[in-house]
């Protein structure tokens, strides 16, 4: 990244942290080899108990990761279990938080209406969603 490009993306996050805006949703994180990467972390978090833990992560693995890897902006993603709680725990990592909130409802929709479909065979649930959503939420950072 060059350097003005660098110092564009410290300036813009400084400016939007200082000015406590209430969408503030990235920053700037050194990175190795000296790069900065403007990143906005999505969280969910979703109900899944522990006799499903198998059939979310196929269902995750055959809908929302091939998905998301074709999506600009799209840095990673960890899934995390959580077995007192049964809960997932999807931290999605974004270059910036304009190119996430870029993405048409519709595709999403559609994607989860695949997760929901993949689910459901995998679990045997007839009608709804197998796995529920129990928290939405953004991260930032903390250096």
């Amino acid at each position: 990244m060059s350097l003005l490009a660098r110092v564009a993306a410290l300036v813009l996050c400084l400016t939007m942290l200082l000015a406590g805006h209430p969408d503030v949703a990235i920053a700037a994180t050194d990175q190795p080899g000296g790069q900065l990467e403007v990143v906005v972390v999505e969280h969910l978090r979703i109900k899944v108990p522990a006799d499903g833990r198998q059939a979310w992560l196929e269902a995750e693995q055959g809908s929302w990761e091939p998905w998301l890897q074709k999506q600009d902006g799209f840095l990673g993603r960890e899934l995390l279990w959580d077995s007192a709680r049964e809960e997932g725990t999807l931290l999605i990592r974004w270059a910036s938080r304009e190119q996430w909130k870029a993405i048409p409802e519709a595709d999403v929709e559609a994607v989860q209406t695949r997760f929901e479909e993949l689910a459901r065979e995998a679990t045997g649930q007839r009608q709804g969603n197998p796995f529920p959503l129990v928290f939405e939420g953004e991260l930032i950072p903390a250096a």
